[in-house]
């Protein structure tokens, strides 16, 4: 089954709109010759098998009215659609980041952008690193904040707007007071172990992933004892003394009591920075600006 070309079906409107196709060609939205529109109106009138028109004077034949009438409720309203769905877009930012920048960080970036903008319809959507890839790719979101790791593809962007230190977390009472303090050498002589249990994250996990890789490179063996899904759960376990907890220092947070942090010197820090995909609207680009200056500031507190 064939079907007809719908640009086709948009030049007969504007012809039979403004009654004629030199006239359609001077007022239509976009360029066109005048000899293309006449020559699309004729594959339209084989097509239908009907004469739409008469040329000189110009009048609409039956069929031709019939057509424009049809058509005149979508074309004629179309650009009023179009205005207001890019007025909406232009006012609506969707963002994905984790549960803890979600909470902690982006209250304060939104705030301030809501001052400049009190219509600002926002999107906030829970999505941790490992699927930060598939979200924007899928364009479900404008922009995301997020773990930065590997290599992005699809066309996928990153901004660095944060290095975070990893640190331990140990209880209180624990009288180690560096990272080494809890190794000792493999019975083999070939490495080191640790001496107490770890609290971590899963090994599919970004921040889980980075960190048992430092610890391949230093030639040091030690996997969770206990899997948890969230920093917020790793403290929380350390503070009830199931072991120490892999973390990162986030500046402005303190811990809870009964917990410490530890430094992990030599390790890589952990960067955070927003991801998007192509080129941000204007209001996106207005969050990288506020999020790039909130990070600076939480920098200068370390």
């Amino acid at each position: 089954m064939d079907f007809v070309n719908i640009h086709h079906l948009e030049l007969f409107y504007y012809v039979a709109k403004y009654e004629g196709i030199t006239a359609a060609v001077r007022k239509m939205p976009y360029g066109i010759q005048q000899p293309a529109v006449s020559g699309q109106i004729l594959h339209l009138e084989k097509d239908l098998g009907v004469k739409l028109f008469n040329r000189r004077p110009f009048a609409l034949t039956p069929a031709g009215e019939e057509l424009y009438d049809y058509l005149y409720p979508f074309f004629s309203r179309l650009s009023d659609v179009e205005a207001r769905l890019k007025g909406e877009g232009s006012r609506h930012l969707r963002i994905a980041a984790s549960a803890a920048v979600l909470r902690n960080q982006l209250p304060d970036v939104l705030a301030e952008m809501r001052v400049a903008e009190p219509n600002l319809r926002l999107t906030l959507r829970e999505v941790e690193p490992a699927d930060m890839h598939a979200t924007l790719s899928n364009q479900q979101a404008d922009i995301g904040v997020s773990v930065i790791y590997g290599r992005y593809t699809d066309g996928l962007q990153t901004r660095e707007l944060l290095k975070l230190p990893f640190v331990l977390l140990v209880p209180e009472a624990w009288k180690a007071v560096r990272f080494t303090d809890l190794l000792e050498d493999d019975e083999f002589g070939k490495g080191r172990v640790a001496t107490c249990p770890l609290v971590g994250l899963p090994p599919h996990e970004v921040l889980g992933k980075i960190f048992q890789e430092a610890l391949d490179e230093r030639e040091i063996q030690w996997t969770p004892s206990v899997e948890v899904d969230s920093l917020e759960i790793v403290e929380e376990y350390v503070a009830r003394g199931f072991g120490a907890g892999v973390s990162v220092q986030i500046p402005g947070r303190e811990i809870q009591k009964g917990v410490r942090h530890m430094p992990l010197r030599g390790f890589p820090p952990v960067v955070v920075g927003a991801v998007f995909q192509g080129s941000l609207k204007p209001l996106a680009k207005d969050f990288l600006t506020l999020a790039s200056k909130r990070a600076k500031q939480l920098g200068k507190k370390r």
